[in-house]
């Protein structure tokens, strides 16, 4: 464990904040559509085969255009929508589907917001995610069979919203990831221990949800 995640480690059992501040944006996460992966029940989590390979299937990029159309629709999202998104193949198709529906800039790409490493676990069928959730339960900054801990999803994601705070104000954010880490930072916004996500819910492929918290902690 990191010092940074050391310090962060009392908020993250209490899920209270450190500082508390109001944010000076908006956050809205997008879970990657259907992709071939998922088609195949099996775990893909290094980036050394995410990014080259397993994109969307064509009904995964169809779950995400009508999810962020309606968004659009209902205006929840625009044109001046910034997407950040994982550097992973189906995210990136994602992202790519989000922007020419919205019309809104170029997507950011960001290692912060990759899938979480599953370690030995890769490649194998997805029925192990329940193993290593169950770990989870019992310890969030368990490393199992080489896995990355929720501990540790949580510090990276949330580096990357403590520099957005940072250096923006009244921006619109789309984040454009993955199931685990999309339900760890939604827990840690919510207030509620990264042992305990069964009380968060999970996003579903291509569906959106507002990360929503009148608190968050900044590192001064």
């Amino acid at each position: 464990m990191s010092s940074n995640l050391r310090a962060l480690d009392p908020l993250i059992t209490s899920g209270l904040p450190l500082l508390i501040r109001p944010l000076h944006n908006q956050y809205f996460a997008l879970r990657h559509g259907e992709s071939e992966a998922n088609q195949r029940e099996i775990i893909v989590s290094d980036p050394k085969n995410g990014m080259n390979m397993y994109g969307l299937t064509s009904k995964g990029a169809k779950q995400v255009r009508v999810t962020v159309q309606e968004a659009y629709d209902a205006g929840i999202l625009n044109s001046a929508t910034v997407i950040y998104s994982s550097d992973f193949t189906r995210t990136q198709e994602t992202a790519q589907i989000a922007r020419q529906v919205l019309g809104c800039g170029p997507v950011n790409l960001t290692p912060k917001l990759r899938e979480r490493f599953f370690g030995n676990w890769e490649k194998t069928h997805t029925s192990n995610y329940e193993k290593v959730w169950s770990d989870d339960e019992k310890d969030f900054c368990h490393k199992k069979e080489g896995v990355e801990s929720r501990a540790e999803v949580l510090e990276r994601t949330l580096a990357l919203i403590i520099v957005l705070e940072e250096q923006h104000k009244g921006k619109r954010f789309l984040l454009v990831s993955h199931g685990d880490p999309i339900q760890i930072l939604h827990a840690y916004f919510l207030g509620k221990p990264l042992d305990s996500l069964q009380q968060v819910s999970r996003l579903g492929f291509g569906e959106i949800d507002e990360l929503l918290s009148v608190v968050v902690p900044f590192k001064e």
